[in-house]
């Protein structure tokens, strides 16, 4: 049986990719038993195609700009193909770390199911939304999965976004729950297996950049906060007057994302250049090197 993980991203969140990438093979006893793949939406044409275009998002037309810090957000449909519909697959966002071993999710008993993950936080987890950022698949059981095909749907408004990143229209049974530490929200103790740096206002490698993701917007009459953000939108652009990105509450968190991003470097996965690069392009704070100087090595694996 083939074994991959798939990390998912755009250029907006490539040094986050690249260091979830080298965490996993890092922190896993069994690192020759699977693959690692970055999957950047730019590499499918199929997105870029749709730009400016209105899709269907819980129940209102949206404007699909690919140069959102989340614009990656379907790529994680596509692995089944990718794996030509044979193995397991595991695919994960760009702000997800590895500090356990990935292996004892990929090889682990799927119970029949077609694929594994949690449910979501807050109000969304209550009404059935699962959590897709980070997922365990049986790609023979997900033949259904058209990544290209399911994407031009939204657009012909035949397919809602919130439905398919939820997974509200796979069959009844397939979709089966792991444990919250293997996606764990913003949340680091001896416990955790992947760390999900989910609260993008907060991430540890943006503190102090102006913010580049579209808020989320709900469509009631009370409170008005999405009639708010909707104006905002229109009169003022869409990334007008969001602020800042905020330092992240846990400085453990920190220190575990610029310790991984010390060892990339220092083993040649991430370059001065390409950091400096990215810094230059507001993907990655602007003090990353005062950050990495102060950090202190991680423990050995």
């Amino acid at each position: 049986m083939d074994f991959s993980v798939f990390v998912q991203t755009s250029d907006k969140q490539y040094i986050g990719a690249l260091v979830a990438e080298y965490a996993l093979k890092r922190n896993s006893r069994h690192a020759d038993k699977f693959d690692v793949c970055i999957i950047n939406d730019k590499d499918y044409p199929f997105f870029a195609a749709r730009e400016g275009q209105l899709y269907l998002r819980q129940g209102s037309k949206r404007k699909w700009l690919n140069n959102d810090l989340q614009s990656f957000t379907l790529t994680r449909f596509l692995p089944p193909e990718l794996m030509a519909y044979r193995g397991r697959a595991v695919v994960i966002d760009p702000d997800v770390f590895a500090v356990g071993d990935i292996w004892e999710l990929l090889s682990r008993d799927m119970g029949g199911h077609a694929l594994l993950c949690r449910t979501r936080s807050g109000s969304k987890g209550a009404q059935g939304c699962h959590a897709t950022s980070v997922m365990l698949l049986d790609c023979a059981q997900l033949t259904h999965w058209k990544c290209e095909q399911q994407f031009n749907a939204m657009f012909e408004f035949r397919l809602d976004y919130h439905d398919w990143i939820c997974l509200n229209l796979e069959p009844p049974g397939s979709v089966g729950e792991f444990e919250s530490c293997w996606n764990d929200f913003d949340h680091l103790d001896a416990k955790t297996k992947l760390l999900h740096n989910t609260k993008r206002q907060t991430q540890p490698w943006k503190t102090g950049l102006p913010i580049d993701f579209r808020p989320r917007e709900k469509l009631r009459l009370f409170p008005p906060k999405g009639w708010i953000k909707r104006a905002r939108r229109a009169l003022f652009g869409e990334y007008a007057m969001l602020g800042n990105y905020q330092p992240h509450p846990d400085p453990a968190q920190e220190q575990l994302f610029f310790g991984l991003l010390r060892e990339c470097m220092d083993k040649g996965i991430i370059s001065e250049q390409l950091l400096r690069e990215e810094m230059g392009r507001n993907h990655v704070r602007h003090d990353a090197f005062e950050v990495l100087e102060r950090t202190r090595p991680l423990p050995a694996a």
